[in-house]
């Protein structure tokens, strides 16, 4: 590691560490996700694995980081329905695949979904193979994402086992995502405090609760963004926040670049911290 990355590591840890999710930046692909986090003033950067051969490359992704200068600090699984044949079938693959990457590029935190409804046996093992994978990998928190369920044609069903929200099973580490409490009809702030002590990650993003995953720049919803991220320092938290927005309906790569800057803007003001430049 450089003096560069040490001193940029440094500074890291020394207040939350606000990261780009590249999901932020669809349909542009993973490169840009580096590209902009540099130029934008982000902490990091928050992987997800796709479909984007880069997004699965750990050699690739680990040259993108010393290229801008910007550390990989989580790693999200490949476990949307359109990412269930990256690198394997098997969903267990794909989360040791994650670790593995993870620990490569030295970031501290993975973030993973519940099982679908029909993935039983990985449903069925879920909370010893996440011990199990975690054993190997020490340091590392496998996060365990809240989800929401889905309302179609005036019903509703959750396509996920035991169900969307983690904290009804109880796991070591949790991911909040904003978005998916305002999907789910959830208070932001109590789903924290079920969390408790092991929150180790935030997806902030915003909502309307209109009963979809919305990923508004924060601010932009009705979900208390602004007092959530006030509240991690009371909380004790450890961990980071990864802007997870969706900017797929920009018209240019000027308006997406806006929209992070702002997202960016937010999460700083609120968490009470400098940019880089200015500490």
């Amino acid at each position: 590691m450089s003096g560069r990355d040490r001193a940029t590591l440094a500074g890291v840890t020394s207040r939350v560490p606000v990261l780009l999710s590249s999901s932020s930046v669809f349909p542009e692909r993973t490169a840009a996700a580096f590209q902009l986090a540099a130029a934008l003033g982000y902490d990091g950067v928050e992987v997800m694995v796709w479909t984007d051969a880069v997004s699965q490359d750990a050699g690739a992704l680990r040259g993108l980081s010393q290229h801008y200068g910007v550390p990989v600090l989580s790693v999200h699984t490949p476990c949307l329905l359109v990412t269930q044949r990256v690198w394997s079938p098997d969903p267990w693959e794909r989360l040791r695949r994650s670790a593995e990457m993870a620990e490569t590029l030295g970031a501290p935190t993975v973030v993973v979904h519940p099982p679908f409804t029909w993935q039983r046996d990985y449903a069925r093992r879920f909370r010893e193979g996440l011990d199990e994978v975690s054993g190997r990998h020490p340091g590392l928190r496998i996060a365990v994402e809240n989800m929401y369920p889905v309302r179609m044609a005036g019903r509703q069903f959750v396509p996920y086992a035991p169900g969307w929200d983690p904290t009804e099973t109880g796991y070591p580490a949790y991911t909040l995502d904003l978005s998916h409490c305002a999907a789910s009809h959830t208070d932001s702030m109590e789903m924290a405090d079920r969390m408790g002590a092991a929150l180790a990650h935030v997806h902030l993003g915003d909502g309307t609760g209109e009963g979809r995953d919305e990923h508004l720049v924060p601010g932009r919803g009705t979900q208390p963004c602004a007092e959530l991220l006030r509240s991690l320092a009371g909380r004790g938290f450890t961990g980071s926040v990864a802007v997870e927005v969706s900017t797929r309906g920009a018209r240019s790569r000027a308006v997406r670049e806006a929209d992070l800057r702002a997202a960016l803007d937010f999460a700083r003001q609120h968490l009470g911290t400098p940019s880089p430049v200015d500490a």
